[in-house]
């Protein structure tokens, strides 16, 4: 599927650890910080820095597990490559675990700049961490999963008829209401479940925030689609998309930590706007970002049909971070939408 999906515009913002902040502190690599899969050493325990600070890293996909760092970053050198090393899971000394993606970031002439780590989960300064896998194959489907928007069980979901099903109801083939195309068929319903930690841990909007009939609860990234009457936010046009995760105020719109979640995810022959408990929300967009979430014998009739979903058509209508970080951008964005 390579071959017929647009690489994505829009970067990809994920907070990361640099290596230094997270070193061996026992074992065979003493003294050594986080490094890239052929340098690892099972077993090896590993402590947070008592001072590490994450930061914010932008990348544009270019091609399977490579990126290019955004002008827009706060960590890295614009323009050079990043790649995906691996997945690792560490084990604390309570018997959990966590994922830690390994981002490597490399110069023009290919030698290694920087390395960082992505944990999946809330890590804890000062905290021993034994290394105890190594996963090179499954890091893409680990990073997807961070992209893909989606929703949870439950979520009503509104057809064709005008009725609202539960997403977990629906079937391929269904008729989903959209706000541009009418109804459409569902061409493929994706699930996982995972652990609600971290950057997987979902957003809860309240009901009745941004005018939903009820909680809806979905996935950090997953954009809202904000018809403004008035423009009280200042975002210069009157169709937005907002990411749920930019409307956190710990009030009315937070995120659920803990335990595990079922997220849903539904494709359509174009990326849609589609209803969730009453309000517009994006369908999955497949690009160079969540294609590895899709399983691999997804038919080539499917594969031809995706060639229509187009990363960029809707760039223009995204709100920045910097835009939405107010407390009250929910309370505004429900003002704006109601005249």
């Amino acid at each position: 599927m390579s071959d017929v999906i647009e690489v994505a515009k829009q970067p990809q913002a994920v907070t990361v650890y640099d290596s230094a902040a997270f070193c061996v502190t026992n074992g065979a690599n003493m003294g050594d910080p986080l490094s890239f899969a052929d340098e690892l050493q099972p077993d090896d325990i590993y402590t947070l820095d008592a001072e590490a600070r994450r930061t914010r890293l932008l990348l544009r996909p270019v091609k399977d597990r490579q990126f290019l760092i955004d002008a827009q970053s706060e960590a890295g050198t614009p323009t050079h490559r990043v790649i995906l090393d691996s997945a690792l899971t560490f084990m604390s000394p309570d018997g959990s675990t966590t994922e830690v993606l390994v981002l490597v970031e490399v110069d023009s002439a290919g030698d290694v700049e920087a390395v960082y780590a992505l944990p999946l989960a809330p890590m804890v300064r000062r905290g021993d961490y034994t290394l105890v896998g190594v996963d090179r194959e499954n890091a893409p489907l680990k990073l997807a999963q961070v992209a893909c928007v989606s929703f949870t069980r439950g979520t009503m979901i509104t057809v064709a008829s005008g009725a609202q099903v539960p997403i977990e109801e629906l079937e391929v083939g269904d008729r989903v209401l959209t706000r541009d195309d009418g109804p459409q068929e569902v061409r493929w319903i994706g699930q996982t479940t995972v652990r609600a930690v971290g950057a997987l841990a979902p957003i809860v909007i309240s009901a009745g925030t941004l005018n939903n009939a009820g909680d809806l609860v979905v996935s950090p990234d997953h954009r809202l689609f904000i018809y403004q009457r008035q423009d009280h936010l200042g975002a210069g046009r009157s169709e937005l998309l907002v990411k749920a995760r930019h409307l956190v105020n710990e009030d009315s719109v937070y995120q659920m930590q803990g335990g595990y979640v079922d997220y849903f995810q539904l494709i359509f022959d174009d990326h849609q706007i589609i209803y969730a408990e009453g309000i517009a929300a994006e369908s999955l967009l497949v690009d160079t970002r969540t294609r590895d979430a899709l399983p691999r014998e997804l038919s080539k009739s499917l594969a031809d049909k995706l060639r229509r979903h187009n990363p960029s058509a809707l760039r223009d209508y995204e709100v920045t971070e910097r835009l939405l970080n107010r407390p009250d951008a929910a309370a505004v964005l429900r003002k704006s939408s109601t005249g």
